[in-house]
């Protein structure tokens, strides 16, 4: 038994060798993020694994950029439970019935969000862009947005990412 104290178990449900040229690691790109993902106001969702792009069956992962002072509309990601790491900026998120609970996290911090949770994101900055890495526990995008009304209102914010540039 190994250290860890779990048993470990190499069988595969495919017969025969796996092709782990064509099955195994994959590395994505940071400039090659599918952008048509489920998106909510006020910010910029980009995909790098789900099923479509890599064969993810239960994870989901990107990124998001929160434009200086935007806040998004309110929503929710269904039956998934959501981890948010704060690459770079201020994040202050609300959440509940009324979005009437607020926390903040800045670079370095996780943010867990559990299923169902009505939340918006809000970049407590003026002046940086908030940039975050997202995983889901599931290998599609769900964005359920919800037509509450948010103590903060959401910001119409320029959507900017490698496909569409900053004018």
């Amino acid at each position: 038994m190994p250290h860890d104290g779990h048993e470990h178990t190499h069988s595969h449900d495919t017969p025969g060798e796996i092709d782990w040229k064509h099955n195994g690691v994959r590395v994505i790109p940071g400039d090659q993020l599918d952008t048509n993902t489920a998106q909510t106001q006020g910010m910029n969702r980009a995909a790098a694994i789900n099923l479509a792009r890599v064969g993810a069956q239960k994870i989901w992962a990107g990124t998001v950029h929160i434009h200086a002072n935007a806040k998004t509309g309110a929503h929710h990601h269904g039956a998934l439970e959501s981890v948010i790491y704060i690459v770079k900026g201020h994040a202050r998120m609300r959440w509940g019935e009324k979005l009437e609970y607020v926390a903040e996290a800045k670079a370095g911090d996780f943010i867990f969000v559990p299923p169902y949770v009505p939340h918006q994101e809000i970049n407590a900055s003026t002046d940086e862009t908030l940039e975050c890495v997202l995983v889901r526990s599931d290998n599609e995008a769900v964005v359920v947005n919800l037509d509450i009304e948010p103590v903060e209102k959401p910001e119409s914010v320029l959507w900017v990412d490698p496909i569409h540039k900053a004018v």
